[in-house]
């Protein structure tokens, strides 16, 4: 019997009509909005969770996620309580935020009862529970059900497993989750498991349709159910849909939903998507599965009754509010008129919890605003005399290396610059010995050039004939781990050294680290490598290998630009990628570049410098007035940011004033390191370095394996200042802001500005925002406490065995403690050093970045050539 069945044959037809209207695959896609592409998180990248939605307001998304999911995207009353008590807020800014909203509101109440009411909502002291559940409260609660509540407001409308609970009182949509979270894992899972699932190649709902009716979870009648199914995905989402009689309108935020019922999987879903043709329809074929599953689960229960609790129990608690924090007695309020009680409800409703919580929001970001501005203008600076500049330093935007490039200012004539790790190279990479290939660059960007390690051939050779030992041995113990008969033999041969192992990393970490990679390295023997930097069009490698001579200059000149290096050029120009150090951690490549999926930036680093090195690209540039010095000579290292040192990897012959700045540098790297190390490790908690060596301790955070907090990566970032470093340079921000480098006066067009703006611009609010929605919705868009997960399927992490996979950090990258936070949940605060037409040219050019500002995505700021501050 067809799932159709359920309806008359008349309605069935209607609703068939209807659908048929509107192409479902475009419904699919505009529900998609509310979730982020989730990637695997051996490639984690920073995301930003509300990117589809930012066409509303933040306080609008806040809003349809309080409604839809109660979930709060606004920091707790406790956070924003702890950071007043820390002076991080300054309560006149609060003050005045609420008199802009009393201004901006229509209301037919007296502005002083109205302020007053304002005044105590605003202190977040929830509602006595004694008052919620008092007889008298409920009664008057009875009798506000009468009068027309439309006028109050609007209540959202879940999935129809949300409104229902089973016979043992479980809601039903937990239920639905659970299976939903089995099956995603059965098909998602592409290298822990030893068995596929059968049918995977023909797709997720092909195979869940071939599997589902042997399924011991569920009923006879429910397997029966969903056996009957059509074959293709999208007719049996529409039938379902027709099922549970969702009209046509309702169907983008019923299927919107479901979505967020499991963001994680959900994004795991629209990555995958992403990736290949193979399955660009893999989100709808999700839906499909997880809502006939939802019919056959809710089906007994069909139709609903209309239920009333729900808005009898929020009107209630308007109510409420008005005689805890109105002073309103029962008697005054029986005495108003029916509009009079509707006039009270709305402004109580009107100001709820998340415009409470916006407000305090709000005054901290000013406050924050405020502070950077006073420590900006009213600090004194004056350009650096380049002629005097030994060396020129050029580091990633990433708030980490803020102070160490302010340490290393300090201790000799350096100029540090800030610019996007990648440094421009849109570049996938192939190091010696690999088969694999990937990008090395933000992941909002494709690759369009491959690079290729290679060295001799009798080198080669015997080093990826040692690297097929290593990739066998390791293939052969996951093999049989599988095996049901070798898993049995494989404790008795593996158990002895493992069990050295674990004591040795566990008793003398730093050893075993020690002893572990130096027999790795030794055991590989990898020799000296050159690049494939030169054109060649590999037609198996679908992008060419190397660059032509004109996209040699073209990326020399634009890193140049980005820099602020057309002229007075140091003799040795350091060109720094950055990195991380931690053992057993499933969030390393977290730790490592924030856009770019776990890839560190020393490669490219070293073919940004190779590039500048070579005779004929500096040839073309001088002929356009770009003179760099013969003298000059470009190194690469890679920052290594849980240990804060520098590692070299690509010097050349260097002049000899090249080789004087060089040898400064390496003489002055170790009190650098010291210093920066002594700065970063104070922040961590519950750690005291007194009588401790800041290098030894950062190095066993690093090699530690019991380690939940190699260091905290990006947290507390909330600034994104572009301009000069004059402008920062003596400033101590914290390790808080990404700096990008940008000289206004070389830019006559804006063309750099904008790109700054798409580019770096656009990957620090995904961090933000990443961090932000980590700490304020932990449960929902974090990923809990690191000692409890569960890696899963080699995707992501769960807790337990049936979560969600779940999309952000772990805890310790944002708490202090299990009650203090360590990040700071602000918006980004982009601060531009230019003239005001040159921000109002950019706002009126990008219509996105437009709609950030406006939204309240983003704050903006810009500070002119005479050190007046503007607020955007």
């Amino acid at each position: 019997m067809s799932v159709t069945a359920v309806l008359t044959k008349e309605t069935i037809k209607n609703k068939k009509n209807e659908f048929k209207e509107h192409d479902l695959h475009d419904l699919v896609v505009s529900a998609s909005r509310v979730i982020a592409p989730l990637s695997p998180i051996s490639i984690f990248a920073a995301r930003n969770p509300w990117a589809g939605l930012e066409k509303q307001s933040f306080e609008q998304v806040a809003h349809l996620l309080k409604t839809s999911r109660e979930v709060d995207i606004y920091p707790s009353a406790s956070i924003l309580r702890s950071a007043k008590e820390r002076g991080e807020i300054d309560e006149s800014f609060l003050q005045m935020g609420l008199q802009r909203w009393l201004d901006s509101q229509s209301f037919h109440i007296p502005r002083e009862i109205a302020e007053r009411f304002c005044q105590a909502a605003l202190k977040l002291d929830p509602l006595p529970s004694s008052l919620l559940s008092s007889p008298v409260l409920n009664k008057l609660g009875t009798e506000i059900m009468d009068l027309d509540m439309n006028r109050i407001g609007n209540f959202s409308s879940q999935p129809i497993s949300a409104k229902l609970k089973n016979q043992d009182g479980e809601r039903i949509i937990n239920t639905l989750d659970y299976h939903v979270i089995k099956w995603c894992k059965l098909y998602l899972d592409d290298s822990q498991t030893g068995w596929t699932m059968p049918n995977r190649d023909k797709g997720f709902y092909h195979a869940w349709h071939r599997l589902i009716q042997h399924d011991p979870l569920l009923s006879k009648n429910q397997r029966k159910s969903l056996k009957h199914l059509p074959q293709e995905a999208h007719t049996a989402l529409l039938e379902v849909l027709s099922a549970l009689d969702i009209s046509h309108s309702e169907i983008p935020t019923y299927l919107e939903g479901h979505l967020l019922s499991l963001p994680g999987w959900a994004g795991m879903m629209l990555w995958r998507s992403q990736q290949s043709s193979h399955e660009h329809d893999l989100l709808t074929e999700y839906l499909a599965v997880r809502i006939s599953m939802e019919w056959a689960l809710v089906k007994p229960y069909l139709p609903l009754s209309n239920q009333q609790s729900e808005e009898k129990g929020s009107i209630k608690t308007l109510l409420a509010s008005w005689i805890h924090w109105g002073n309103l007695s029962t008697e005054e309020w029986s005495l108003m008129s029916s509009f009079e009680q509707l006039e009270y409800l709305s402004f109580a409703n009107r100001f709820d919890e998340t415009i409470r919580r916006k407000l305090w929001l709000e005054a901290w970001e000013q406050t924050h605003t405020e502070r950077l501005r006073e420590k900006i203008t009213t600090k004194q600076y004056e350009a650096k005399n380049k002629k005097s500049v030994l060396a020129q330093l050029a580091f990633c935007i990433d708030v980490r290396s803020e102070p160490f490039r302010r340490q290393l200012e300090k201790e000799g004539p350096f100029e540090t610059i800030g610019v996007a790790g990648f440094f421009g190279l849109p570049i996938a990479i192939s190091e010696l010995g690999s088969h694999h290939v990937h990008a090395s660059m933000p992941v909002i960007q494709k690759p369009k050039h491959q690079i290729k390690e290679f060295t001799d051939e009798q080198k080669q050779e015997t080093f990826q004939q040692r690297k097929q030992v290593e990739n066998s041995l390791s293939y052969t113990f996951k093999m049989m781990k599988h095996n049901a008969l070798t898993s049995l033999l494989l404790p008795e041969i593996s158990g002895p050294w493992l069990s050295m192992r674990m004591l040795a990393r566990s008793f003398v970490p730093r050893k075993a680290d020690y002893f572990i990679r130096k027999l790795r390295k030794n055991w590989l023997d990898k020799p000296e490598t050159n690049l494939s930097l030169h054109y060649d069009h590999d037609i198996d490698s679908g992008i060419p290998v190397g660059f032509s001579e004109e996209e040699k200059v073209d990326y020399v000149r634009q890193a140049l630009q980005l820099m602020g290096l057309t002229e007075g050029i140091a003799p040795l120009v350091v060109i720094c990628g950055h990195g991380s150090q931690s053992i057993n951690n499933p969030y390393a490549s977290a730790l490592d570049c924030g856009a770019c999926g776990g890839a560190a930036g020393g490669f490219n680093a070293r073919v940004l410098a190779t590039l500048c090195n070579l005779p004929e690209v500096r040839e073309v540039l001088a002929l356009e007035g770009i003179n760099i010095p013969k003298e000059t000579v470009f190194v690469a290292a890679e920052h290594n940011t849980t240990v804060d040192e520098l590692h070299w990897i690509y010097v050349p012959e260097l002049s000899k004033s090249a080789q004087e700045a060089f040898d400064h540098i390496k003489a002055i790297l170790p009190k650098v390191t010291h210093q920066a190390n002594e700065e970063r490790l104070a922040k961590l908690p519950n750690f005291n370095l007194k009588h401790k060596n800041p290098r030894a301790e950062a190095h066993r955070f690093a090699e530690d394996w019991s380690e939940i907090r190699p260091e905290w990566g990006l947290a507390r970032n909330a600034s994104f200042i572009i301009g000069q470093r004059e402008l920062t340079q003596n400033c101590d921000l914290e390790g808080r802001s990404f700096l990008h480098n940008y000289d206004w006066r070389q830019d006559e067009s804006g063309n750099l500005l904008a790109n700054i703006i798409a580019g770096p611009g656009t990957v620090s609010q995904m961090i933000n925002l990443q961090y932000y929605a980590s700490t304020v919705a932990p449960h929902y868009y974090g990923s809990g406490n690191k000692a409890t997960q569960t890696v899963t399927a080699n995707l992501g992490v769960m807790q337990g065995n049936a979560s969600d996979l779940l999309p952000g950090l772990p805890w310790q990258s944002v708490m202090l403690s299990d009650f203090e936070v360590f990040h700071d949940p602000l918006r980004l605060l982009i601060v531009i050093q230019a003239p005001e037409k040159y921000v109002e040219r950019l706002l009126n050019n990008d219509v996105a970045f437009r709609e950030k500002v406006q939204n309240g995505w983003v704050r903006l700021a810009s500070v002119d050539s005479n050190g007046c501050w503007k607020n955007w």
